[in-house]
Parts: C-alpha cells; structure tokens; sequence
C-alpha cells in the first residue's frame, strides 16, 4: 500500500515536471510576449509577489467562504427535494418537469439576472454556486434512495422500526455511496459558480482577480488564479474522496 502511494506521488511529480518543461520549451520555440503566453517563470514570480503583498490570500478566502456556503446551501436543498421525490411520485412528476427545464438555461445566463435582483455581494454568489450544485446532488440522492432493495424494507417493517429508524438504518447508509458521488461532482462545480459569479459583478475573490489581469494584459496574474482555482477544486474533491473513504469503511470491510 505504501509503494503504491510512493508510486503515485513519484508519478503526479514526473508529471507536473515533465508539462513545466513542455510549456517552458513552447514558450522558447514559439517566442511568445509574456503578456500572450508567460513563462512559468514569470508565473512562479507573478505568484510569490501577490503571495507577499496578501491579496492572493485575501481573494482566495473570499472565493473560499463562496463556495463553502454555495456548497452548503445546495447540498442541503437537493437533498431534502431529493428525498421528496423519490418517496413521492406525484411530487416528482409535479416538479421533475421545472428541475430538468432550469438546467437547460446556462448558468452563465442566469448569473447577470441574480446580480441585478440581489447585487453584487456575497448573497448572489452564494445562490449561482448553489444553483450549480442543486441538480448532481438532487439526481444522486434520487437514484441513491429508489436503489435501496425492497427485501430490505421489508425486513426493517418486519422488525417493526419506526420511519426514522428505516431513515437512519437503512435509507441513508444504502444510499450513501450514490449520494457522495453526486457530493464529488458538486464539490468542483461549487468553484465554478463562485467564480461565474464574480465575473459578472464583484470586486474580490479569485474570479475578481482575473477580470483584473485580463484587463492590464497581466497574463501570469490570470495564470497564478486559474491554478489557486484548480488547487481550490482539486483540495475539495479530495476532502470529499477522505469522507467517503471514512464513511464507506464498513463497505470496504464487508467486501473484504
């Protein structure tokens, strides 16, 4: 198990070098101005002064504080609906109509209209990236609750359990597993809607940030946000990857 992780690590490191070098050997071919293509040079040095000067992190825990609560508010929303419509189907063929029609409008439409009705703060920002989690989340939790066999429940009214009991015995661990692939998914999209947000109406955050670089012509600052972005993105599905490895244990050792 720890060669494998070595293996890994050594590999992800091979890998980051080898695209550096690429880049660097494009730039040198092509002899691109920094303001077209930087330097990852140019780039590590854009980054070490921003990081210096504090408004790399100011940005950065802007976006952050964005998509945590974007997250959270989604999450909690499609779960509840989720579980709704999967227990009721009346409700769903109610509202399924109206949830699959508002994913067929961009969100990057949508966005100008929320900035207009809530302004430019943290209220719209919130609700676009909650938006964009809502619909991964509501289908996983969907699918995760109708997956539970019916042999199951019927062994849980056999017991005579109570309908929390079947909720919390049954329900939620049968449809944990779905429910946080759906949670991986909305996770990275959380960023993305923070972020569409700030590029119709904002004045901080990392989105802010490179509306500013894209307008001095200041490429290696949109460079130095586009990866805090990534890093940001990549932090959170892996925070959601340790959750389910310790929420799924018992499955590991039950298949074991």
């Amino acid at each position: 198990m720890l060669m494998k992780d070595t293996q890994r690590v050594i590999f992800v490191i091979v890998s980051l070098f080898g695209m550096l070098l690429l880049w660097q050997l494009i730039v040198w071919a092509a002899d691109l101005p920094a303001f077209v293509l930087p330097s990852p040079g140019n780039v590590a040095r854009r980054f070490m002064q921003i990081l210096e000067d504090g408004s790399l992190l100011r940005h950065l825990g802007v976006t952050l504080f964005e998509v945590l609560l974007g997250l959270s508010l989604g999450l909690i929303l499609a779960t509840l609906t989720g579980y709704l419509l999967a227990k009721s189907r009346p409700v769903e063929r109610l509202l399924a109509p109206y949830i699959v029609a508002s994913q067929s409008v961009p969100m990057v439409a949508i966005a100008p209209l929320l900035v207009i009705w809530l302004g430019p703060g943290l209220l719209s920002k919130v609700l676009i990236a909650a938006l964009i989690v809502f619909f991964p989340v509501l289908i996983n939790t969907i699918v995760g609750v109708r997956a539970v066999p019916e042999d199951l429940y019927a062994l849980m009214r056999s017991l005579q359990a109570t309908r929390w009991q079947i909720l919390r015995h049954l329900e939620v661990p049968a449809a944990m597993p779905v429910f946080l692939g759906g949670l991986r998914v909305g996770a990275t999209l959380a960023v993305i809607g923070a972020v569409v947000g700030e590029f119709v109406g904002a004045d901080r955050g990392l989105g802010f940030l490179i509306n500013v670089g894209r307008g001095m012509y200041d490429t290696a600052l949109v460079f130095v946000a586009v990866f805090v972005l990534v890093a940001l993105a990549l932090a959170l599905y892996g925070l959601v990857v340790a959750l389910e490895n310790r929420l799924l244990a018992w499955q590991r050792r039950a298949e074991e």
